[in-house]
């Protein structure tokens, strides 16, 4: 791991007690180099050397995010992150030694909601944790378009046929029945709720979702749309070849 003295001040802890993060890492130097790197910035640090010793401290104790790498023994970080899935909607970063396209691609899939790749740099990793933790504790402001205003029913519930998003109480529906979202997929589809019927470009979500600063890799934003296509029905949102993807109103 590399570092970055600009990343911020060596505490992130806010409140009575620190942000709580698993870290699942078979290669015992980079394990440890990332528990330093992160306990210098405040952080409560978990640390497990294989998929299922992670998933046992996972269902042990409650963590704000989970960094997974991809590579992993007994159980790899695919599969972890799947087994997550089915009970947790909480952060998941995962890291990838190589960049690897069908790694990345699978982390995603799987439900990932960002991934770094080895070595990974102090500055990106910070960066991206902490971007995971705002959208975890988003909450619109209600004087934001889309916020309530514009195809409300009644006041914050926004509705877009059988799909129902209500801004305050962060719950979505569909046909009735709740659905189940990650923080990334719910800050994904308000901003798609606050202009429906708009093209939104990748870089202007991974701008305002995923909250870079810098430019990104536009994947994380086609397999998240991905996602939450299966959850909300596939014609819910359209792909605007060439240019994005937009909010179906009706």
């Amino acid at each position: 791991m590399t570092s970055n003295a600009q990343v911020g001040s060596v505490s992130e802890a806010r409140g009575p007690a620190p942000v709580s993060v698993l870290v699942v890492e078979d290669d015992a130097t980079i394990r440890r180099a990332v528990q330093l790197a992160l306990e210098r910035y405040g952080y409560r640090v978990a640390v497990a050397a294989d998929g299922l010793s992670g998933l046992e401290s996972f269902r042990a104790a409650a963590y704000d995010l989970l960094i997974l790498d991809v590579m992993l023994p007994e159980l790899d970080g695919i599969g972890l992150c799947h087994r997550i899935r089915e009970e947790s909607a909480v952060p998941v970063l995962m890291m990838s030694a190589r960049g690897d396209a069908l790694d990345v691609v699978a982390g995603l899939e799987a439900g990932a909601d960002d991934y770094v790749v080895k070595p990974v740099d102090t500055a990106v990793m910070v960066a991206r944790i902490r971007a995971l933790l705002r959208r975890a504790t988003f909450r619109p402001d209600p004087g934001e378009p889309g916020s309530g205003r514009s195809g409300a029913v009644p006041g914050h519930v926004l509705v877009f046929g059988d799909l129902s998003v209500d801004t305050l109480g962060m719950e979505v529906r569909r046909a009735g029945e709740t659905v189940s979202l990650t923080p990334t997929e719910l800050r994904l589809l308000l901003e798609f709720a606050a202009s429906p019927g708009s093209v939104l470009d990748r870089r202007r979500l991974l701008r305002e979702v995923w909250d870079y600063g810098w430019e990104g890799d536009t994947r994380v934003v086609d397999l998240c749309v991905l996602r939450l296509r299966r959850k909300i029905g596939s014609g819910r949102i359209e792909t605007v070849r060439g240019f994005g993807y937009k909010l179906v109103r009706g």
